[in-house]
């Protein structure tokens, strides 16, 4: 399966879902979105393709996001998409998209439903247990 996911190493929830897809078997193409950022065009298709708005895919936490006032309802989504592209950090991630679709996959466990069945135990890097040893899913 192929498996796509725009990534940033500093984030723990992008670090997980990143091991996830790589423990159902499957290496995935990275994009290091910080350094590599989608064009209007693909951001608004992972926008879409998740069933998101684009106010649902800023980043808040972290980012300029009060500093540059985006947060006055007023703002339309191509104000919004404009300030994504111009400062990549206020893209939500990780997105990752396989055959199965697209997410935004915060928890990270989230993209469990993009990929074939994984029975093998998994936990987070901060010892959570997404899937037990009888490999059932937990969360």
């Amino acid at each position: 399966m192929d498996a796509l996911i725009y990534h940033n190493p500093a984030c723990g929830t992008s670090r997980n879902t990143l091991a996830l897809v790589r423990h159902a078997g499957i290496e995935p193409t990275i994009i290091e979105y910080l350094q590599h950022p989608p064009s209007r065009e693909r951001l608004m298709e992972l926008i879409a393709g998740a069933g998101l708005s684009v106010r649902d895919a800023i980043r808040q936490k972290g980012t300029p996001y009060l500093e540059r006032g985006l947060d006055d309802p007023t703002h339309s989504d191509d104000a919004l998409l404009d300030a994504m592209l111009a400062e990549p950090i206020l893209i939500n991630r990780p997105f990752v998209q396989t055959p199965k679709g697209i997410r935004l996959c915060r928890p990270s466990e989230l993209v469990l439903d993009l990929l074939p069945p994984v029975t093998r135990p998994f936990a987070k890097e901060d010892g959570e247990v997404v899937i037990d040893d009888a490999g059932r899913r937990v969360c």
